[in-house]
Order: C-alpha cells, then structure tokens, then sequence
C-alpha cells in the first residue's frame, strides 16, 4: 500500500512539472513574456514557477502602454502595476506606482512647504539654480550643501542666520536648501516675518491662532525672512517670536533666519526702551537665535534690480 501511494506522489510531482514546462512553454511564445524575462535577467527554471503571475504583470504592463491618465487605468489596482523583482533566486511580486501616479506622490510632497506670503521665485527655488560663480557666496553654499547631506542622519542640526545687504539673495539660498528637503516629506514653512505678524495680529480672536503658533514652531524646517524689518512690540517679541524659539531650542529643530541686521543690530532692535530689564528681554531672544544657529554674512550685489 505504502508503494502505492509513493508512486501515486512520484506521478503527482511528473504531473505538475509537465504542467508547469508546458504553460511557461506557452507564454514564452508572447513576444511581450519574453520581453519581460529578459528584462528581469530571470532564468527559466525559476520563471517558470511564476508563469500566471508574470502573465498577470505582462497583462497589465499592456494596459499602462495605452493609458493616458490614471483615470483610464484598468488594472487591478489604481495607478499600480503588479511588478516582479528578483531576490535570492526567488521572484517578489508588489504593486509598483506607474507613471502617473509617480507624478501624484511628487505633487503632494512638492506640496510639503507652506509659504506665507512669499513671491514666487522663492516658491519655486532650487538648489540647481544657484549661481556658483559669486565668490561672495561660496562659504554660504558649501554650508548649504553640508546641511542638505548631514540633515537625514541627524534632524538635529544647527541651522543659519543670514544677514546682509538688501537683495543680496539671502532668502532664495535658505529656500532653495529647504524646497530640496520638503520633498523628502519633510515638513517646511518659509514665512515673511513682518507679514506672519500682521495676520496673527488680525487673527488673534479667532480659533487659528493658536493652531497656527504650534504648526509653525513644530515644523520640521523653519525659516523667518526678514527678521528685524517688523516694528517690535512686546507681544510679538516675548509671546510669539520667543515661544517659538524657546519651543524649537528645547527640541532642537532647524530654524533659519535672513535679516538685514547683524545679530548685535538685531539685539538693539528688540530693545524697545531703555530700562535694564528691556535689554536682559531682548538679549534673551539673541541667544535663542545664536543658539539655534550658525552666523553668515553675505554681501553682495542686489539681485532685485
């Protein structure tokens, strides 16, 4: 009895090869099958255990080659193609993004800064375009790209206070470096800080001010543009500027600044009389800043002309 079923097993195990020769036998046929396993670099003794899947994908592939937008897509699952790779002798099967729906993804994390009120050559800066050839600047780049190849070791790095002449291109360095890293799906906000405090000012009735205070001091990246062209108060300088800076010291996230001032001039500036106890105010919110930041200065012709 026990011979029996060996043998029954034995026929089984010649049965399944001959079906598993015989249909890879079939598909191999198909020009576009073919072209699929040549493209994996897949030998046929491991292709063949994956003839209905590798058809499946080939199926699909077809599908993509006429589709002009993901809203015509006909496969299985929207946007995605049920793609193999080979791994230790084996053929993985996942679903892989097409072409449009790449697209999707880059849009969103395209989206990932939010600007307040800034134009739109710094909406649209990047690092590629940054002109190289001003020796004026090479000291600020060459920290920029430091910054840009240490920043996903270490989320915790100082980041820089810019200051210098008016047009220099201060803010455009800094967002270039920070429009790179939000598409790493990395949380940005580049703010006009004159204007950030016009509008909480406006809007400190409503509900969204103190949304708006947490969601700027908890960005992953921060820059405050033109710090020191606001007319200081001491609600803007103690309750917003120093609760952000107390926040992000404690947890030590980059934050960036561009101003005309030096840290000094910017330290006279929060100084909004004379007493004693206004100067140990404003030197406070200084060290905040020296302590989030290295110090640069640029000077260099004005590129607003």
């Amino acid at each position: 009895m026990l011979k029996l079923e060996e043998k029954t097993k034995q026929y089984e195990k010649k049965d399944l090869k001959y079906s598993l020769k015989s249909a890879y036998a079939t598909a191999i046929k198909n020009e576009d099958f073919k072209k699929l396993i040549n493209t994996l670099k897949v030998k046929d003794d491991i292709a063949i255990h994956y003839t209905s899947k590798l058809e499946e994908t080939v199926a699909e592939l077809k599908s993509c080659s006429k589709c002009k937008s993901i809203f015509e897509c006909k496969n299985k699952v929207t946007g995605f193609v049920y793609y193999p790779t080979l791994k230790d002798e084996k053929l993985e099967f996942n679903y892989v993004a097409c072409k449009y729906k790449k697209k999707e993804f880059k849009d969103r994390e395209d989206i990932k800064t939010d600007f307040y009120e800034m134009p739109l050559e710094i909406r649209k800066a990047k690092m590629s375009d940054i002109d190289v050839n001003d020796a004026k600047r090479v000291k600020i780049i060459k920290w920029l790209k430091k910054f840009y190849d240490e920043y996903q070791k270490d989320r915790h790095l100082k980041g820089l206070y810019i200051h210098g002449s008016f047009g220099s291109g201060k803010t455009y360095l800094i967002s270039a470096l920070l429009n790179e890293l939000s598409k790493e799906k990395n949380n940005v906000i580049i703010i006009y800080y004159p204007e950030l405090l016009r509008s909480l000012k406006e809007s400190f009735e409503d509900n969204n001010f103190g949304s708006r205070i947490n969601e700027i001091k908890k960005a992953d990246l921060l820059l405050l543009d033109d710090i020191g062209a606001e007319t200081v108060t001491a609600w803007n300088r103690d309750e917003i500027l120093g609760t952000i800076l107390q926040y992000r010291m404690d947890n030590k996230l980059p934050t960036f600044f561009t101003s005309n001032l030096t840290i000094k001039e910017l330290e006279n500036h929060f100084i909004i009389n004379k007493s004693s106890e206004e100067q140990i105010k404003a030197r406070r919110i200084v060290e905040r800043i020296k302590q989030l930041t290295d110090t640069e200065e640029l000077i260099s012709e004005n590129r607003r002309k």
